[in-house]
Order: C-alpha cells, then sequence, then structure tokens
C-alpha cells in the first residue's frame, strides 16, 4: 500500500513528526552488542584481561596495579583538596580578624569626631578622609554610609568595583571510594581472587585467551553464570556449587581452608545481551536536527 501523499510532499515552514523521524531527530535507542559488554575475566578498569586480580566486598575485580594506581590517586587527591580547604579556613579567619579590627577602628574614629565638636582640624589626615565637605556629629553618619557604600559597591561597568563570586572548598571526604560501585574501599578490605584454568584443552590458545572452569562442577565459567568467590582464600567457584557446598560444609573444595557466609562474595558481571539479564543493555542518545547536522544520512530513513 502506497504511503499517503501528506507524509512526502508539503510546503510547511517546520519539519513535521514523519520528517524528524526518518532524519533521526530525538531519543535514539539502541540494543549493546556483544563488543560492548565487559567480560568476567576483564578488570574494571582498563578492561584488559587482568593480571593479578583483587575483588572487592562488592564483586568488583581489577588488575592489582590498576586498583593500587587508583587508591594512590584518590589519596594524592584527598591531601590536595584537604590543603586547599585549610587554606580558606585559614584566610576566612583573617578576613574575620580585619573585618573586626577596621570596625573597631570606625567606632573609635566616629567617637573622636564626635568629642572633638564641629569645627574641624586643617591637616592632610581630615582632608582626605572628609570627601563630602560637611563636619559635625550630624554628618559623621553620612559620611561613615558613604564610604561603606564605596567600599562595598558592587559595579560590574567598573573593573576595579567587580564582584567576583567567592569559591568555597567544602571539606572532602578524606575515604578513598571504589571506582566501579562508589562506595568506601581500603587496601584492607581487597583480596586475592584466583580462577582454575583449563589445562585439559585439546587446542592450544594465547596467554591472553585463557579459559576457567569452576573447580568443582569443571563448567566453563562464562558471563551467563553467576559466579562467586571465597574472600578467605580467595577460589572462585559458580554460585550453584557454593550454595550447594560452601554454604552448607563451610570450607572451600579446594584449599580445604573454613570459611563463612560472609565470606561468600557475588562477582559482578559485565552482562550477557539476553532481555533476562538484570544489566541494563539499551544505549540511548538524543540527536539533535539542525543546519548541518548530516542525521539522514547517518541514520537512513526507516521503512514502514
Amino acid at each position: 500500500m502506497p504511503q499517503r501523499h501528506s507524509k512526502n510532499n508539503n510546503d510547511l515552514a517546520f519539519f513535521t513528526y514523519d520528517e524528524k523521524k526518518k532524519l533521526g531527530y530525538g531519543t535514539q535507542r539502541e540494543r549493546l552488542g556483544r563488543d560492548s559488554i565487559k567480560p568476567f575475566d576483564a578488570c574494571c578498569l582498563c578492561l584488559k584481561p587482568f593480571i593479578d586480580p583483587m575483588c572487592c566486598q562488592k564483586g568488583h575485580v581489577f588488575c592489582k596495579e590498576c586498583i593500587l594506581e587508583c587508591l594512590l590517586s584518590q589519596k594524592k587527591d584527598i591531601h590536595r583538596k584537604l590543603a586547599a580547604h585549610t587554606a580558606q579556613q585559614k584566610q576566612e579567619k583573617n578576613e574575620e580578624e580585619d573585618r573586626l579590627v577596621q570596625q573597631k577602628a570606625r567606632e573609635l574614629e566616629a567617637f573622636d569626631q564626635q568629642n572633638h565638636g564641629a569645627i574641624p582640624q586643617n591637616n592632610d589626615r581630615n582632608q582626605s578622609q572628609d570627601k563630602t565637605g560637611f563636619h559635625g556629629a550630624n554628618s559623621v553618619k553620612v559620611t561613615s554610609y558613604e564610604e561603606e557604600a564605596l567600599r562595598t559597591m558592587k559595579a560590574f561597568w567598573l573593573p576595579s568595583a567587580t564582584p567576583a563570586a567567592p569559591v568555597k572548598v567544602d571539606a572532602p571526604s578524606t575515604s578513598t571510594v571504589c571506582p566501579e560501585g562508589n562506595e568506601k574501599l581500603t587496601l584492607k578490605s581487597l583480596f586475592s581472587v584466583y580462577y582454575t584454568e583449563d589445562n585439559n584443552e585439546k587446542k592450544k590458545k594465547s596467554s591472553l585467551d585463557k579459559t576457567f572452569i569452576c573447580p568443582s562442577c569443571k563448567v566453563t565459567l562464562t558471563n551467563t553464570l553467576s559466579l562467586v568467590a571465597l574472600s578467605s582464600c580467595g577460589h572462585v567457584f559458580c554460585k550453584k556449587c557454593a550454595d550447594r557446598f560452601m554454604a552448607v560444609d563451610k570450607v572451600c573444595l579446594v584449599c580445604s581452608k573454613g570459611c563463612k557466609e560472609r565470606n561468600l562474595v557475588n562477582l559482578a558481571k559485565g552482562g550477557t545481551g539476553f532481555a533476562g539479564h538484570d544489566d541494563n543493555l539499551e544505549a540511548r542518545d538524543f540527536k539533535h536536527l539542525g543546519s548541518g547536522s548530516g542525521l539522514g544520512l547517518v541514520r537512513p530513513a526507516v521503512k514502514t
């Protein structure tokens, strides 16, 4: 059935909904494929196959070098922010002391002028301070108000009186955080993770293309499986074996080291690409429609 003539030909001064849709205007949604999903054996920081993996209590796996470098940079940033915050507090304290000294000096000057009568003394100090030419007790307040107004005047057209927004540095947190989960993370809370390699493969692969298996059921580990690591010894099992054996026997099947239920840490997965997975695997991006955008060439018109 041919499309309607009104959708294809019009002389309107604006784009219709159908024209915007064909040009790719609005929120574009695209499902992420396999290449956009992090494998389970990749570092969360460098996104490469991990070397000497270490895991946090939330199940995020990092390379040892990557996470140590990240924590070190966070500590340096914390020290820098603390130094800036301390300098700001010291500056505010000095400004407050100067303000109190100036206020006290103005009060003493006003009191001195009130007690010395209406006839001023002809000296350079009074001539420089008195700008209006009026003296006496009745004009002291007016002069002080004018000086205060000139001192605190906010005039954006004058370069010398342009107001500046004060930049305040808040007190930073002194604890390092996990770069993946944003929870508190310390070096003591990290533990090493040990994966069991599959040595019975007939095909020899490179060192970067390793295959890991569960040491209990010998199933190949992939993103489709939920993995559990023991924080007491670091060995990794599939979730079925961990719930069936470690949670009941309270002992590791590889090294026979005792473990408790709190030592079972669920490792975070990168995703599978299936709709039933708990991760959000849909990318969204808002496209504007303007002159020279070229969206009509990037996204072809959808056939309806």
